[in-house]
C-alpha cells in the first residue's frame, strides 16, 4: 500500500476512534480511500448554527505532498465557497509562495496538515468569513453591505440542511 493510502487509513481510523466536535467523516465508498464524505455542523453562535452541511474531500494520489479539494454538496452561501461548492481557504492551496501575493507560504498547504486540521479550518471559515479575497463575490458583497439579507439567506440554507437529514 502506498504512503497516501496508509496515511488516509490511519487518519480515518483515528477519527472513527476519537471523533472531533463539529464534523463527522467517512468514506464515500468503502473501496476508495481517496474520496471522503464529511458533514460539517454549523458552528455555534454563527449564522450557520444548527445546519448540517455535506461535503466531499477528494485526496490526490500524492497526498500529503499536495492538498485535497473540498466541495460542499449541500447548498452553501459563503464568501469563501465558490458557487459550485468548492471551498477556498489557504490551507487547501498548493504549498509554496502565492503567485498573487495574498497568502504567506506558511498559510498554505503543508504535509503536516490532516483531515482534522482541514475540517477545523473549514469550521473556522464558517465562523469568520474572509471577504478580502472572496471565492463568491456576490456572497462577499452581501456579507459586507447587506448583512440582514445575508443572514436570512443562510437561515434558509440551514433550515433546508435540517430537512435533508
Amino acid at each position: 500500500m502506498d504512503q497516501a493510502s496508509l496515511l488516509l487509513r490511519k487518519q480515518l481510523k483515528e477519527l472513527t476512534k476519537r471523533p472531533v466536535d463539529g464534523f463527522s467523516a467517512g468514506l464515500v465508498d468503502d473501496t476508495n480511500l481517496f474520496e471522503w464524505q464529511v458533514t460539517v455542523m454549523g458552528p455555534p453562535d454563527t449564522y450557520y448554527e444548527g445546519g448540517f452541511f455535506n461535503a466531499v474531500l477528494s485526496f490526490p494520489t500524492d497526498y500529503p505532498q499536495s492538498p485535497p479539494t473540498c466541495r460542499f454538496t449541500s447548498e452553501m452561501w459563503h464568501p469563501n465557497v465558490y458557487k459550485d461548492g468548492r471551498v477556498c481557504i489557504s490551507i487547501l492551496h498548493n504549498p509554496g509562495d502565492d503567485p498573487h501575493g495574498y497568502e504567506a507560504a506558511s498559510e498554505r498547504w503543508s504535509p503536516v496538515q490532516s483531515v482534522e486540521t482541514i475540517m477545523l479550518s473549514i469550521i473556522s471559515m464558517l465562523s469568520s468569513p474572509n471577504d478580502e479575497s472572496p471565492a463568491n463575490i456576490d456572497a462577499a458583497k452581501e456579507w459586507r453591505d447587506e448583512r440582514d439579507s445575508f443572514r436570512r439567506r443562510v437561515s434558509r440554507i440551514v433550515r433546508k440542511s435540517q430537512e435533508m437529514l
